[in-house]
């Protein structure tokens, strides 16, 4: 790589940590793109343009910085699962990859809350979830746990995607916040917040069904898609 070429991926860098930072703190939607760039320690303020492109390319770039490392946590953990008919293997091999890359980083990490504040964002949230889905150890992984409740209404299945993610995002966001602060927390380890998280998700899924005399159709009129399915 030329000297000019170390520049440039120095600067790319830069421009990355500055945004997920930014993100995390603030939203994505109150964060500009020269507000990033002076963080960034750029006097170009056209510099996240120059390198990146619109927002959502630096929001994707950004997701896929994080992605290699926590693929391979899940081809590892996946490897053990093969075969599972256990509920907790896959949903451990869902929570895990997440918390070991979160503890690998230094503290203050902002990668959690920047994940949350995306998925809270209705013009960005697709963006990760896109992203995560060209995981092919995450489809396997999905696909297990949907093997092991085959008898899951595909309503409730929704439903309990939507408070999976919602646990996964918001319980790993508030603690990285806690550890930036100081602030103490329940567990004194990732691998332990790793473990009440599964408990709590496990308890999610295998929670009896309770019949409604009028249970509203949530797919009806349109097909299911690998999102709905997938926490």
């Amino acid at each position: 790589m030329t000297g000019r070429g170390v520049r440039a991926g120095a600067t790319r860098e830069q421009i990355l940590t500055a945004a997920e930072r930014l993100f995390a703190e603030h939203g994505v939607y109150a964060v500009s793109n020269r507000q990033v760039s002076e963080a960034a320690g750029q006097g170009n303020n056209t510099a996240v343009g120059y390198h990146f492109g619109t927002k959502a390319d630096l929001v994707r770039a950004i997701a896929r910085k994080h992605a290699a490392q926590i693929e391979r946590v899940r081809v590892r953990m996946l490897a053990r699962a093969e075969g599972s008919a256990d509920v907790r293997d896959w949903v451990a091999c869902l929570v895990r990859p997440v918390t070991e890359h979160l503890a690998a980083m230094e503290t203050p990490s902002w990668f959690a809350r920047f994940a949350a504040q995306v998925m809270t964002d209705p013009a960005m949230r697709d963006i990760l979830i896109d992203e995560a889905l060209t995981s092919p150890a995450l489809v396997r992984i999905l696909d297990g746990l949907n093997r092991c409740l085959p008898d899951l209404p595909m309503p409730v299945r929704i439903e309990r995607k939507d408070m999976t993610s919602h646990l996964m995002m918001h319980a790993c966001a508030d603690r990285e916040q806690a550890l930036a602060e100081g602030r103490p927390t329940p567990r004194a380890t990732w691998h332990g917040a790793a473990t009440g998280l599964i408990d709590a998700i496990v308890a999610v899924w295998t929670a009896p069904v309770t019949p409604e005399t009028e249970q509203p159709d949530l797919t009806a009129g349109r097909p299911i898609s690998r999102k709905d399915v997938s926490p």
